[in-house]
């Protein structure tokens, strides 16, 4: 089934969909508490991911760590998680507009006028919210950390 066929079904059935985006490269617990607390603010939370190629684009050469099939994978597998979409796109602006989620939410390192689809999303009475960070772990320090004890 073709995701937006999922999501008019949602949105027919008045569920509250909760949108967000990353690369997810090296799921960690950081990533768990966020799903949670962004499933938490509305009925189904919908997980856009990033290709390969757009991580390679943003990251460089050296990234992503795991291919978009397993990190695909992972994420669909975590109980919060309803639907994972991979976009090609550096950023998820394509896929915000044609889902218009009821809430678009980042990570607390993001200030809301920054959002990708903020603007979008205030514009039909959508809410744009960001969760701060529980643990102080990232998928770059864990990176970094890594490349260090290989040395």
């Amino acid at each position: 089934m073709d995701y937006m066929e999922i999501i008019n079904r949602w949105k027919k059935e008045g569920k509250k969909i909760v949108f967000t985006n990353g690369c997810f490269d090296i799921i960690h617990a950081g990533h768990v508490d966020y799903l949670e607390k962004a499933k938490a603010l509305g009925d189904v939370l919908v997980v856009g991911l990033n290709s390969d190629e757009s991580i390679r684009r943003i990251k460089g050469k050296d990234r992503p760590v795991n291919i978009q099939e397993h990190r695909k994978r992972v994420l669909e597998a975590l109980k919060p998680v309803d639907l994972v979409i991979i976009f090609e796109e550096d950023t998820p602006e394509r896929l915000i507009k044609e889902i218009k989620p009821d809430v678009l939410v980042k990570g607390g390192d993001w200030s809301i006028e920054n959002i990708v689809g903020a603007d979008f999303v205030k514009s039909y009475g959508g809410e744009v919210k960001t969760i701060d960070f529980v643990y102080d772990i990232s998928t770059t320090k864990i990176i970094e950390k890594a490349r260090k004890s290989g040395k």
